[in-house]
């Protein structure tokens, strides 16, 4: 099985870091394929930021299709999920959706901690989006700023133990969500630091893609996640333009 993590960001080093922590639970057979975006920003903090982001996500599933079974949007806000899930036949997975869904089965309530004050509003559009506002009881990050994103874990990590302890004597999270590509295989470090599950994002989403590869569910023909019928374009990538005018599938 051939599983797509597709980082939006323009980060090299994060998408080494998601891989490296997707494959402590990845099945023996699974590969995971690394792609960061090839334009965009280090990490995705607004909405114009995950627009583009989303648009980038698009195309860089486009070029690598049928090289894969599955397809991880690995950034935390899961930009261009929806309309991944339009255009392709494939699984794609959203690292913050699955992250959710699997906290929402270890108990009733969830906290995300994160890095950076800027996610803040995004993240809580993200839960509104998914559905699980009422799940959700805390979005926490530091007040301060990080100095360098390739070693934001080293820098912040005892800070985010403690938003993370906080979130549940404060809140009463049952699991606590860390949150953003940067993050990926903190939750294995500390996670007997925290008297509450820990998820990873990237984690979840792997044991997600694996399960619905193997599943195998059809490709939908009704819905809201139908195939849109086929439309010209002008000045798209290639590869997007093809699969947008079904040219090719």
């Amino acid at each position: 099985m051939k599983i797509l993590i597709a980082n939006p960001n323009i980060s090299t080093s994060v998408t080494h870091r998601l891989v490296a922590s997707g494959k402590l639970v990845a099945s023996p057979g699974t590969e995971l394929i690394p792609m960061t975006a090839p334009r965009g920003v280090p990490f995705i903090a607004t909405r114009a930021e995950a627009a583009v982001g989303g648009a980038v996500l698009l195309e860089m599933l486009a070029e690598r299709r049928g090289t894969f079974d599955a397809a991880v949007v690995a950034a935390f806000g899961d930009p261009g999920l929806g309309g991944a899930r339009e255009l392709f036949d494939f699984p794609v997975v959203g690292m913050a959706e699955a992250a959710m869904l699997v906290a929402c089965t270890l108990g009733r309530s969830f906290g995300i901690v994160s890095f950076s004050k800027s996610l803040e509003p995004w993240f809580a559009e993200i839960v509104a989006w998914h559905g699980l506002s009422g799940r959700c009881v805390a979005i926490r990050t530091p007040d301060e700023g990080f100095r360098s994103l390739n070693n934001v874990q080293e820098e912040m990590e005892q800070l985010l133990i403690d938003l993370a302890n906080r979130t549940v004597a404060d809140h009463g999270a049952d699991v606590v969500i860390l949150a953003g590509a940067p993050l990926a295989g903190l939750a294995n470090k500390i996670r007997d630091r925290v008297p509450v599950p820990l998820v990873d994002g990237i984690q979840a989403a792997v044991t997600m893609a694996e399960g619905l590869v193997r599943m195998n569910p059809r490709k939908a023909t009704a819905g809201t996640f139908r195939r849109p019928d086929p439309k010209d374009s002008k000045g798209l990538a290639g590869p997007l333009a093809d699969v947008i005018a079904h040219r090719g599938t």
